[in-house]
């Protein structure tokens, strides 16, 4: 089993950029695919994008060009760069882990979560 934790995040103006981390501990992240999802007030959890435990990164369109995912397994580590960050950006950031090999896109195709970390987007 794997815990996750999220930092990073805080308020921003539109335009601007942060990087969420994420550190695992209790299991190596090398054998995990993992994902980002965000959760805006009154809105379902939606995916962000994720990155395969070989490295290839898929986003949601919505992010795709604005953001970026990266891992260090040496660290345990999973980022997202986020950029020229919009007000629509403003959620809890998630990162999640998934252990069947795959892109997972669904909140229900990851097993494990950590709490979050808020984005505040200010235009």
């Amino acid at each position: 089993q794997v815990q996750l934790v999220e930092s990073g995040g805080g308020l921003v103006q539109a335009g601007g950029s942060l990087r969420l981390s994420c550190a695992a501990s209790g299991r190596t992240l090398r054998v995990y695919d993992m994902g980002w999802f965000r959760q805006a007030p009154g809105k379902e959890r939606e995916f962000v994008g994720a990155i395969r435990r070989g490295g290839g990164t898929y986003y949601a369109d919505s992010v795709k060009g604005r953001f970026t995912i990266s891992r260090d397994n040496g660290k345990n580590m999973v980022y997202l760069q986020l950029i020229s960050l919009k007000a629509e950006d403003t959620a809890v950031y998630y990162c999640a882990a998934r252990r069947t090999l795959g892109v997972g896109t669904t909140v229900a195709q990851y097993d494990y979560w950590g709490q979050g970390t808020q984005v505040t987007v200010s235009s």
